[in-house]
This record gives structure tokens, sequence and C-alpha cells, in this order.
């Protein structure tokens, strides 16, 4: 934190743990902000207490902290958007060997979710609408990280080399370029679905332990799919039951329901 000593008046502390707020007490920030969380007294000099039940989306929330401390109130929250450079979208399409046909549409899956495999519709699921969809005629293009590579393998291997992988293969710029020429977007609840969101693309956002109506997606044109199962949402990052129905009980038919009307708004 010495680098950051005498540059800022104050830090404000998105999560809620402790090695959060080490950063900003060592490089002696005056007014460090944040929720009460993780026994941070002192090292968090502006400590809030959390309504959940008036802030109930992790935006709000976030949005918040920057508001005077006892007069919170619930933000207007507006939707995020992402621009991208003709340039840069050129030279990622370049940079990946990728072509954007006129007239061939694009399908950007993004099956992968950093927080856990409570959060991952089945990569047998991804698998048959992606083989559904190149059946039309449209291309597909599976996004992630390095460790989505293998489940995005999983995904081609399974519908005989239909799509193209790109996880791992990508810097985040070059995958915000080439989500901006999707003509639909399935994802997870992950940060790539965020990003889809931001871009204004035509998106199906699939739920599973975690809650849409905590981190949704912002942008007008989305469908959510979520069961609401009793024991969901739990937020564990591997199913606590075993069974994961949460989203194994998300068909490929529901999804691809989903999936047709975001496509028809977008005409």
């Amino acid at each position: 934190g010495k680098s950051l000593r005498g540059r800022y008046q104050q830090a404000i502390l998105l999560p809620n743990s402790w090695k959060s707020a080490i950063i900003p007490w060592a490089a002696g920030i005056p007014r460090r902000t944040g929720w009460l969380g993780e026994m941070r007294y002192g090292l968090v000099n502006d400590i809030r207490k959390l309504d959940k039940s008036f802030l109930t989306m992790t935006v709000q929330r976030f949005v918040a902290l920057a508001q005077a401390p006892g007069n919170i109130q619930v933000p207007d929250i507006l939707p995020p958007h992402l621009q991208v450079n003709p340039h840069d979208v050129q030279s990622a399409l370049d940079a990946l060997a990728l072509q954007n046909s006129a007239g061939q549409r694009v399908l950007a899956l993004c099956p992968g979710a950093e927080y856990g495999a409570a959060k991952q519709w089945p990569a047998e699921y991804y698998a048959g609408l992606a083989q559904r969809y190149a059946d039309k005629g449209w291309q597909v293009w599976l996004f992630g990280s390095d460790k989505d590579r293998s489940v995005c393998d999983n995904i081609v291997t399974q519908t005989d080399g239909v799509g193209e992988n790109l996880a791992g293969m990508t810097t985040l710029a070059q995958a915000v370029d080439l989500l901006s020429l999707a003509d639909a977007v399935v994802s997870n609840d992950s940060g790539l679905m965020h990003v889809a969101a931001a871009l204004e693309r035509p998106l199906v956002a699939v739920y599973g332990s975690s809650d849409p109506n905590f981190t949704p997606p912002l942008n007008a044109r989305h469908e959510v799919v979520s069961l609401g199962l009793e024991c969901s949402p739990c937020f564990k990052r591997i199913c606590p039951l075993g069974h994961l129905r949460c989203l194994r009980d998300i068909s490929i038919e529901q999804v691809q329901v989903a999936l047709d009307k975001v496509v028809e708004k977008n005409g």
C-alpha cells in the first residue's frame, strides 16, 4: 500500500472481506468506507450497517457506499453500457482467425462460472443447445477463462466440432470486442453475463444457486431462466444436497424458448 500513500482521501471497499481492507489501511487512506463484515474494526473506519431487506441488489449496495453516512437511500441504477471500437473488433477477429460472415448469426455461449459448479448449467445441455443452433446455420463461439477451457472442449467434443472454443484464448478486451458481435448470448450467472448485458446483447441468463433478483442482468433485452426451487438460492459453490436440480432440471427446451424470445425481440 505504500505506493498509494498521500494520493487518496477515501477508499470505498466493495467486498466485505477482511483482506480487502488491508491495503487501504496500510496506505494510510484517511477514510475507509465499507459495510460491516469479518471483524474489520480499525481497518475500516467508516463502517456502515447493511439492511439487506432495504438494499436487495448487489449493485445497490455498492452504489450506496458512496452516499453520506446516516442517509442511505435506494439508489437509482442506470444500466451500464460498454462501447467497442470497430478497429479493435476487427483486430480481435484477426488475432483469433475468426470469420464474421454477413448473414450468418453468432451464438455466444459462456458455460463457465468462477464461483463454482453450483452456478454452471451442465455442459451436455450447452452442447445440445449449440447443436440446435448450428443446425440452423448459426456460428457458435464459446467464451471463458483458462479454467473454462476443459468444459468448453467438452461441449465442442459432444457436438463433433461445432463451435469455436475461445476460452483462455482471448484477453478480456478481446472477449468484450468479440461478444459485441454476438446476435445472442447464453450464460450462467457470471462476469461475462454482465459484460454481455452491458454490450446490450440479446441475453439468456441461467441461474442455479444464485438469485436473479440479487445479481440480475441490467440490459433491456434479456430473459432469466431460474426454477426457484425450495432449496435455491443457496449461494453455495457446490450443491449441498448433491443433486444440482436447480440447474439439471432446466431443460434445453426451456433455454431455447427463452433464447428464441430474445432473438425475436431483437428483430
